[in-house]
């Protein structure tokens, strides 16, 4: 991209404060080294980073880079041989401690979110935690070599310290002496050049032996090193010398680990300046109030409520504006400082700003093109020392924009044609215009001319705009306004400052009618826009208000739903509390039966019966599922008579008629058990067949055959216990229903079942005898059994 066009259209102002939000010294080279990209593909690569990136930090706030420094220096320097410092080594620790830290976070998030483009970059991370345990072992957080760095270090250092407790105490024993004390200027030790020395009068010089190391600026102090510590002292400086030979060890061993992961940590270095990079694009889309725009490569651009990044948020008037569908070229016409050029910004910094892989500041949905260059004549630059007047100047960027241009560029122009005699202007902005225009690149240009207004309004593809202007403040509002040409407001501007009314008549004659008609057309187009406007802002509210109407219903039927479910789960709850005790008390009453009908050798007095149902209704459940009723307009096919089959609308259960009991009355066979029944209470299911005599009256329970009982029982699946309950109360039912034989399923399996079931047949009293199962009965899975 011209690097012209970059500082015209104040791409470099965006980079400045992209490069202010870097954290390291890698992310603000790549800041400042970013351009324009004009591949499809790769533009939207760095978009789809940045958007991640905008992602993360969103979800998880912008992740730290602190402690990573640029170690790039270093690792070439450890590479060609050269020994590391404790800063160096400790700043290579800090940068690879931090990359895992951020590799873990990318990591982390990406398990929830998916984050591609970030994840693949920081999963090529080297894991370097040898290196870094090595270097905190030997190096601590102020740069110090630690004496846990080898055994001989700390050994020496422990040698150090002796021998420096060793020389304080000896100095500290002469300066407390009464008869040297009068002699020093302060009664304190302290060292010259890795000696220890005490503060001496001048005077006093000959009293002490030893070594003068220094003295005070008025030469009253002398610093001497007194003769008794002077072999103290160089035995102190022998073992320092050991202490630097042995640190000198660490740090090449250290440095040698360092060389030897010299082309990961260079990799390292890089792709870390990439993830700040990127990370910074987001920071900056954060600021800007940007969004993501779509990328196209066929000309189109769509901006809507777009924003010149530059201009304070609070100052800036949006621009809605689409090229590259309709019509290819918009001719933009308007007053002066009414916002024709900053449109223009606009639009050709948006685009480098996408094409860079930065978010825009523009509202979601807006598209933007690959431009395969972007060219801009903006501005006046005309030069004295070339000798370039205003016109020539222009004329100089035009040309050669047209030698470069392709059907795949966007052209910017400004004030096309300015600078000339008006008439000759406009015939070269027309014919330049129509030129671009031709060869299909995407073009925007600003111009005073009315001349271009009906170019724009006949060539097809080319539409025209303006930047409105309000006549009541005499100011622009600096909005854009596509389809509508800008018209003069000289006469209104002149009429609202106080020009005298018969010199505008005149002025008004002085004006072709031809343009007199356009500017009424111009009017009215501008007239009818704001009436639509105003439609549109007042039909906008209502879809508002609507909407807020539709969500605040949508949230009181969810609550509503939600109580009603939990009205339900709670009388869900309560009639499975109800069904449950009725069950129980069920399974008592017909427990108390069957033992009744034992011990009475199944003969029950209809006492017993009545009583028993009693119980059965005491058991009923108030909240119970609606039965049956029996409608009033039902007609009746014929009257109940003993056989037929008939269903008990109290109880919701089908039986037989044993005998009628006058009447209104009718005893019933319901399973073991025999009562009386209304006749109201009754409808009849099935009538008895035609050729069963009539029933004689019975009295007691009587073993008579009963078509619902089953002559098999399948006990497969159960526990001995559950089978064992299951198979008394089947033969019950079997001998009450007078079968002679029946089959009890209990398969092969281990035997166990098997053998319970017989167990239990053979004492039981109804049961004549048992055998297994014959072919094609079941085999061993199966007993036979026939009662008595």
């Amino acid at each position: 991209m011209d690097t012209k066009i970059l500082h015209t259209l104040e791409y470099r102002k965006i980079l400045n404060t992209l490069l202010s939000f870097a954290q390291t010294t890698m992310g603000k080279k790549k800041a400042e080294q970013l351009e324009p990209s004009s591949e499809l593909e790769e533009v939207k690569r760095l978009l789809q980073q940045t958007d991640e990136a905008f992602t993360f930090d969103r979800l998880k706030g912008s992740p730290s880079f602190g402690g990573i420094i640029d170690i790039t220096a270093s690792i070439k320097r450890a590479e060609i041989g050269g020994t590391l410092n404790p800063h160096e080594l400790l700043g290579i620790s800090n940068t690879t401690f931090a990359a895992r830290r951020l590799k873990r976070q990318i990591g982390t998030l990406h398990e929830d979110e998916l984050i591609e483009s970030l994840f693949y970059i920081s999963d090529q991370l080297s894991e370097q935690k040898t290196l870094e345990d090595a270097i905190k072992i030997c190096i601590d957080d102020n740069a110090e070599v630690a004496d846990s760095a080898s055994v001989t270090l700390a050994q020496i250092r422990r040698e150090l310290r002796g021998g420096e407790v060793r020389i304080r105490e000896k100095l500290d024993s002469m300066i407390r002496s009464s008869t040297v004390s009068k002699m020093l200027q302060d009664q304190l030790i302290t060292i010259r050049g890795d000696r220890f020395v005490i503060p001496v009068k001048a005077e006093y010089r000959s009293y002490f032996g030893g070594i003068v190391h220094d003295q005070s600026g008025s030469g009253a102090t002398l610093f001497i090193e007194p003769e008794s510590i002077v072999a103290m002292n160089n035995k102190l400086r022998e073992t320092r010398i050991r202490e630097e030979r042995e640190i000198e060890i660490i740090l090449q061993k250290l440095t040698a680990l360092v060389s030897e992961q010299g082309e990961w940590l260079l990799y390292d270095v890089d792709l870390l300046g990439s993830l700040d990079f990127i990370f910074a694009k987001a920071r900056l889309a954060r600021e800007l109030k940007a969004t993501l725009p779509r990328m196209n490569d066929r000309g189109f651009l769509k901006l809507k409520k777009g924003r010149h990044p530059l201009i304070p948020i609070e100052n800036v008037v949006p621009i809605d504006i689409e090229l590259g569908n309709d019509y290819t070229s918009i001719i933009v016409t308007g007053p002066n400082t009414g916002g024709k050029t900053v449109t223009l910004k606009t639009i050709g910094l948006l685009s480098l700003m996408a094409m860079s892989g930065l978010f825009v500041p523009a509202e979601d949905g807006s598209q933007l093109c690959v431009f395969d260059a972007i060219y801009a004549d903006i501005g006046d630059e005309q030069s004295i020392e070339q000798n370039l007047s205003t016109f020539s100047s222009h004329m100089t960027n035009i040309i050669r924009i047209l030698k470069n241009m392709t059907p795949k560029s966007l052209v910017l122009l400004d004030e096309l044609g300015a600078g000339t005699d008006p008439a000759e202007g406009s015939a070269l902005a027309i014919s330049m215009l129509e030129h671009m225009h031709r060869t299909g690149c995407r073009m925007v240009a600003t111009t005073h001319y009315s001349e271009l207004k009906a170019y724009a309004y006949e060539r097809k593809g080319v539409i025209n705009a303006s930047m409105e202007f309000d006549i009541n403040t005499l100011s622009p509002t600096y909005r854009l306004l596509v389809g509508v040409p800008g018209r003069s407001n000289a006469f209104a501007i002149a009429e609202r400052l106080g020009l005298p009314g018969y010199i505008l008549d005149y002025a008004r004659g002085e004006v072709k009618e031809e343009d007199q008609r356009i500017e009424h057309m111009i009017a009215s187009l501008e007239e009818n826009r704001l009436t639509a406007e105003q439609e549109r802002e007042k039909a906008e509210s209502l879809r508002q208000d609507m909407e807020k109407l539709r969500s605040r219903h949508q949230t009181e039927l969810e609550k509503l739903e939600q109580q009603r479910d939990r009205r339900i789960e709670k009388a869900e709850e309560d009639a499975r509390s109800i069904v449950d005790k009725a069950r129980a008390e069920a399974e008592k009453i017909i427990a108390d039966l069957r033992l009744l009908a034992m011990e009475e050798g199944a003969s029950v007095k209809e006492h017993k019966l009545i009583a028993a149902r009693k119980q059965l209704d005491e058991a009923e459940p108030e909240k119970r599922r609606k039965t049956f009723k029996k409608t009033a307009t039902a007609p009746k096919t014929r009257a109940i008579g003993p056989g037929d089959e008939v269903l008990v609308y109290s109880l919701n259960q089908k039986g037989h008629v044993v005998e009628m009991s006058g009447s209104k009355d009718a005893m019933v066979q319901l399973g073991i058990m025999k009562m009386k029944v209304s006749l109201d209470d009754l409808e009849l299911q099935q009538s008895a067949p035609a050729a069963k005599p009539k029933q004689k009256p019975v009295t007691g329970m009587k073993r008579t055959r009963d078509d619902n009982v089953k002559s098999e029982l399948d006990l497969r699946g159960t526990n001995l216990e559950e089978a064992l309950m299951e198979t008394d109360r089947f033969i019950d039912e079997a001998f009450l229903a007078n079968l002679g034989q029946v089959y009890i399923i209990h398969g092969k399996g281990t035997g166990i079942l098997r053998s319970g079931i017989q167990d239990y047949l053979r004492k039981h009293k109804h049961i004549k005898s048992y055998r297994l199962g014959n072919y094609g009965e079941g085999g061993n899975g199966v007993t036979v059994a026939e009662l008595e």
